[in-house]
């Protein structure tokens, strides 16, 4: 089930009739730039291409075995009909294709910590695709809320990485719930849907970003067949208040993603233990989906840097490969 917004401070967003032309567009897209690029710069490009090295192997040839080759390279088809071991060689693929898989349902444009979800996932995504870019691998981007909002095929270069930029700001601030109401809300999710486009449209192995909330249901199916495919990173974007409810009296709440309202008593602390139960056992059971199937998340909570998880979930991938 979606999670509820009771607003957002004015610092958190900027209002989309003052961001409206193209050149306060662009202002935007330069800032989240140069704050991106001094976290690829410092952090990010050495691990980026150890996390990923050996992640894509390509079959070019199989030769006779020889001494010392592992057994587990043995193409026992070849074999059979040769009457002698043959063993099958790879060569690492020169490139790796990263694709951003990026919730943009309403429950994105919730948050209290001066910042909302759908801006951490903005300049989170932006990190990955310079980091993408200054590794000369390819990146593309695909939004979606209950339906694909949209879709950029993988490219490579910095004028690819700013299109994406690009299309992850406009959207934020169209759909943006201080913004055009609305098209803020009756955006909801359907993570099947989008692992199926991913199926569909890429047919070579990628890495993907699945970036989300989380907070859907009966896509562990799909994604489990998509696991098989693809290098899967599931990012899960949260905020405290999700967890941690303050006692602030009666509050009038909107689902972010119907728009439906409720009000509820916080000064109830059964009212606020009920709700954060409910919240850590969907947390939990999307934890142990994750264990299930050995997917390693990484976690990111608004207001809180992600370079420093970020570089040390690259440096365990390095250390698992």
């Amino acid at each position: 089930m979606p999670w509820f917004s009771w607003g957002r401070s004015k610092q958190a967003i900027e209002s989309p009739a003052n961001e409206s032309s193209t050149a306060q567009l662009m202002r935007r897209i330069r800032r989240v730039q140069i704050k991106t690029s001094h976290k690829v710069d410092d952090l990010l490009v050495g691990r980026w291409h150890s996390a990923f090295k050996g992640r894509g192997m390509e079959f070019e040839e199989v030769r006779p075995y020889q001494v010392g080759d592992d057994v587990r390279t043995i193409d026992w088809n070849v074999t059979a009909r040769a009457g002698e071991p043959f063993v099958k060689l790879f060569r690492e693929e020169r490139e790796t294709s990263v694709i951003l898989l990026v919730d943009v349902s309403g429950s994105q444009n919730f948050g209290t910590q001066q910042q909302s979800k759908a801006e951490l996932v903005t300049e989170f995504a932006a990190t990955i695709a310079m980091s993408a870019i200054k590794n000369n691998d390819k990146v593309g981007l695909t939004m979606f809320s209950d339906k694909i909002e949209k879709s950029i095929p993988t490219r490579q270069g910095s004028r690819h990485a700013l299109r994406i930029i690009r299309e992850l700001l406009f959207w934020q601030d169209s759909h943006s719930n201080s913004g055009q109401a609305e098209s803020a809300f009756n955006n909801r999710t359907d993570i099947q849907a989008a692992l199926e486009h991913l199926g569909r449209t890429n047919k070579r192995r990628r890495v993907v970003f699945l970036i989300s909330d989380f907070q859907n249901s009966g896509y562990e199916k799909t994604l489990r067949v998509t696991r098989r495919k693809h290098d899967v990173i599931p990012v899960v974007v949260g905020d405290q208040r999700e967890f941690q409810w303050p006692s602030v009296g009666m509050i009038r709440l909107r689902d972010p993603e119907s728009g439906g309202m409720v009000d509820i008593d916080t000064n109830s602390r059964s009212t606020r233990n009920q709700i954060q139960s409910i919240m850590r056992q969907q947390s939990e059971a999307t934890d142990e989906m994750f264990r299930r199937m050995r997917l390693e998340p990484l976690r990111l909570m608004t207001g809180e840097d992600f370079v420093d998880p970020l570089a040390k979930y690259f440096q365990k991938r390095h250390a698992q490969a």
